[in-house]
């Protein structure tokens, strides 16, 4: 099994406010979609709920003890049982959220695709921190958008 993470983070490694992204950057928002396109992303209820609806073209799959979703969505009640099932699966899933899903898989995860925003914001919910040390990191873009640097980069487990 492959699996990634893929977030927005800020300088504090901050990721959400009241259930929402904190950084909307068009940019980021293309790359997220262009980088799981095809692919399947896992998430946590709360990610869900946040989601205008289903991620298309993708296969949503949700880790939650509540199974209160449509049938286009995959349910499993935990990491553990969503590993099991797919742990032959050859091609890459992301881990798109929240806060309590990233530092589940962290430590699964060999590639961490982190846009990187060059701000720190009020926050409520972090991304987990990591031994950076434990990664080789790609920057793979620089870019600004509204007086935001940001930068799109890879950590690869070494």
């Amino acid at each position: 099994m492959k699996l990634s993470i893929i977030a927005c983070v800020g300088k504090n490694l901050e990721l959400g406010y009241n259930n929402k992204l904190i950084f909307h950057i068009k940019e980021d928002m293309k790359y997220f979609k262009d980088i799981t396109l095809n692919h399947i992303v896992v998430m946590g209820r709360k990610t869900f709920e946040s989601l205008p609806g289903i991620l298309k073209d993708r296969k949503n799959i949700v880790i939650s003890r509540n199974n209160n979703f449509s049938k286009e969505v995959e349910v499993y009640a935990s990491i553990e049982e969503f590993m099991e099932k797919y742990k032959d699966y050859q091609e890459e899933i992301f881990v798109i959220g929240g806060a309590s899903i990233y530092k589940q898989f962290l430590n699964y995860c060999d590639k961490l695709y982190l846009t990187e925003v060059d701000k720190t914001m009020d926050a409520d919910v972090y991304f987990p921190k990591f031994n950076k040390n434990l990664y080789e990191k790609e920057i793979v873009k620089e870019g600004e958008n509204k007086s935001l640097k940001y930068q799109f980069t890879i950590y690869r487990r070494k």
